[in-house]
Formats: structure tokens, sequence, C-alpha cells
């Protein structure tokens, strides 16, 4: 079969060299000196690069060993020359992969021609990008009354920015009291790391160091129709939503909960805000994740990062006229955002991922993924129960913490990525070849077998 092949292919391609194993604790441990990308050792450039660095980086995140250099279509290169295949495009950011000539040549110019001149200002490329997001979110089938765009940094800022104008409309149209403040999110979501946007994720590993959270938030289930009506009340300012959640272990809203939703939000008064920071443009296989929906599911609120600058820090919240005509000058504001590099560069990205040709390109691949994931599951039964996902966001539902598998993988040349509970997740770029996705399923295979 084409899985098998490519694990041969992959095999003679990394040139690894016969495997030696040992016995520990019942589980077959590959010798390090057969391994084609072995974690750096510790008198490797790369562990001298880091005990250099990290004392003077705040440790928010654990890393692994390797250091990235270098990015080349769908492949990282570290200090120390090895080569790995990206299954995870720095989390659903480089969907055109890494170092496209075309963006890399667009920063180029535009770096040598305006960087910033801040917002009190007009430039060229922030009313461009906030036309085209508008104009392509509706000619996509999205988001059909979409009327403007308020252009930020980052997906929290962007998340953050929805939320305080959704609060913003309800004081000014709806409740002057102020008493129609609250936000609905629901479990397992992944809004954002700043105040507002950590006080709409309710998960007690990131909110706790940080409590208490800004008041007025509220959580439900996600699917949960039966229990909209308590949820969702006269008090409900919002209710923001990711249409898929990524960071939650790839968990899709189905079509009826999200028809179910809107319309409890219409009969309340309460705007409805999808995030789409991790599974819009065009990774489900369309241009946004409800585009297929019909308008009376469409959102108020839109929010966008991550692909949209395939690298470059931008997001974006998207408006309809309600929303737009209830924010007045000085409500809101960022330095950064809206810079003339940022945004002549996602103008591009945007036209490139709203072409018909690359969303089938999408679908096809993640059906090669789907086809892979089904024959580890018949191969793993004990390990990989599940798939869950659309196009190109994907996760694989293990019985077991995925670690173990994930160091493995990086081990023989593959980066993967987890969410949630026991979940390996999947976002590569949109752009990657379909030979490449069938190698890089062979070295998961690998590296499944090799924890056992």
């Amino acid at each position: 079969m084409a899985f098998r092949t490519s694990l041969r292919l992959a095999r003679t391609a990394r040139a690894v060299r016969p495997t030696v194993t040992v016995r520990s604790f019942s589980r077959t441990v590959v010798a390090a000196s057969s391994l084609p990308n072995p974690d750096p050792a510790e008198d490797s450039r790369s562990a001298a690069l880091v005990r250099e660095h990290a004392p003077f980086m705040v440790a928010t995140y654990s890393r692994p060993p390797p250091v990235f250099v270098r990015g080349e279509g769908s492949y990282l290169y570290d200090i120390d020359n090895r080569k790995y295949l990206d299954f995870t495009s720095g989390i659903a950011v480089n969907s055109l992969g890494h170092c496209d000539p075309e963006v890399t040549k667009l920063i180029a110019e535009q770096s040598a021609t305006l960087v910033h001149a801040s917002n009190l200002y007009y430039n060229p490329w922030t009313g461009a990008l906030s036309k085209l997001l508008v104009e392509q979110t509706v000619a996509s089938g999205g988001m059909h009354d979409a009327s403007a765009a308020f252009i930020c940094n980052s997906g929290s800022e962007a998340n953050e920015a929805g939320l305080k104008f959704a609060r913003k409309y309800a004081r000014a149209v709806v409740d002057p009291s102020g008493a129609k403040h609250e936000i609905v999110s629901f479990r397992n979501a992944f809004h954002g790391r700043t105040m507002g946007s950590l006080s709409a994720t309710p998960n007690p590993k990131y909110q706790a160091p940080f409590a208490p959270m800004v008041p007025g938030f509220r959580v439900g289930e996600l699917n949960d129709i039966s229990a909209l009506s308590d949820l969702v009340t006269d008090r409900t300012a919002s209710v923001i939503v990711e249409p898929i959640q990524g960071e939650g272990g790839v968990r899709a809203a189905t079509d009826e909960f999200l028809l179910a939703l809107a319309k409890r939000c219409r009969e309340v008064g309460a705007l409805l805000h999808y995030d789409e920071i991790q599974c819009g443009l065009s990774r489900t296989g369309q241009f946004w994740a409800h585009s297929h929906l019909p308008k009376e599911a469409h959102p108020d609120i839109l929010t966008t990062a991550k692909a949209l600058g395939n690298g470059v820090p931008i997001g974006a919240t998207i408006v309809n006229a309600r929303v737009a005509d209830a924010i007045k000058v000085g409500d809101h504001g960022t330095t950064f955002g809206g810079n003339p590099l940022a945004c002549r560069v996602a103008h591009h990205i945007v036209q490139r991922l709203a072409d018909v040709k690359l969303q089938e390109g999408v679908r096809k691949k993640s059906d090669i993924f789907k086809a892979g994931f089904e024959e580890l599951r018949k191969e793993f039964p004990e390990v990989v129960l599940e798939t869950r996902g659309k196009g190109l966001i994907l996760g694989l539902q293990l019985s077991e913490d995925p670690g173990n598998i994930v160091k493995a993988a990086r081990e023989r040349g593959l980066l993967v990525i987890t969410a949630g509970t026991n979940t390996l997740r999947f976002v590569p770029s949109l752009v990657m070849s379909e030979e490449e996705i069938r190698e890089g399923l062979a070295i998961l295979r690998e590296a499944i077998k090799a924890t056992r």
C-alpha cells in the first residue's frame, strides 16, 4: 500500500542504519546512534546555545532540545543541520510553508519602503487589507453582513477587541444600565492569554495562577443544545465559540449546535462571536470554517490571526455594521496593529488562501491523513482511538500521554504537537505535498511502534 511504500522510501531517504535495541521496562528503546535525528547531546551546539540563553528568558515554555535556524517549505532545519518534516506549521501559522518566496520578497520590499508610522495616520495597506477581508468573507459564503475590520497584532488581541466591542454594543445599543454584560464561552475552549481572552478560556491550568478572572464570564458545554436557554440569557452580551476547538483537542461544534446557538443569541439580543483564529483561512478546506452554514448561523464578530501573516504577527476582528456603528473614536486602539509591513503581507496571503484550488487540495490532503490514521488505528488499536477534525486541522485521540510518541517522531525527523487530553494535533502547511504527508505518516507509524 502507498502508506507502507512511503515508509520504505522514508527509511531509504534518511539512510537509517539497522535498529539497535535494548530492553527496558518491557519497552523497546532505539539506541540514539541508530536514529536519523537524535535529540542534540549535551556537548552539541544546540545545548551550548540553550545554556547560554535560557537563564535570560522567562521560563514560560518547556521546549525540546533542537534549536531551529532555517525553514524551507514543509521542513525546518536546526543549528546542527538536522532536517525535520513539520506537521505543526508553527501551530497553524505557516499555511503557505516556511519562507515562502513570494512572502519573503514582499517583506523585503516593504521593509525598505515603510514599516511603521502609527495609527495616527493613514497608510495604503491597513485599509486595503480590511477591505479585502470583508469582501472575501462575504464572497466565500461566510459572515454575509461583514462590514468592517479592526487590524491588530495577534489572536489574543483580536479576541480581546471582540469582547470589548460586544460589551460596548450591549451598553450603547441594547441596555445602557450595563446589566447586559456577560460573556459565554465553552469548556475546552482556548481564546488567548490576555486577561479578557483568558477569562473566556475555562481551563484551570491557564486560569488558576492568575485568578481572579475578569468578572462576567459564564461557561457552557459545547454541543449541548438543551442547556442554551439557561446559559444564554438577557444578561448575555455575546457568546464566543470556536467552530473547531484547536487547543481543546480538535473538537468540532456541530452545525445543529451552531444554528441553535445563533437562534438563541438573536432571541436575547446577544452577539455571536466565532473565533476562527486556528480553524479559519481555508484550513478546513473552505475560507472560513462556518462558510457552509446558512446566514442565520453567521456571526456578528469574527476573529482571525495565525495564518493571516504566515509568521508575521497580525490579527483581525471582523464585525458587521451593527457592531461597527457602536464603536467610536477612542474606544479601542493599538500601537503596532495595522502597520504597513504586516498588512501588505496579509493582503497577499488572504488572496492566496482564498484560492478554490488550494481549498480543494486541502480537502484531498485531509483524506490522505484520515486514511493513514485509520491504518494506524487498525495496527495499534490499543493506542489509537479515533480521528477528529476537518481539512488540515485534525486530531488523533490516543489512549495515553503522547509525549513519548512526540519525542520518538522528532528523533525520526517529524514534528508533531499535542492538544487537549492525549490528543496528537496535525496542522501542517496547506501547501504540503501529498508525498510529504505520506512520508510523515510513515515516520509516525515508526514512532508509535518504537514506543510499544
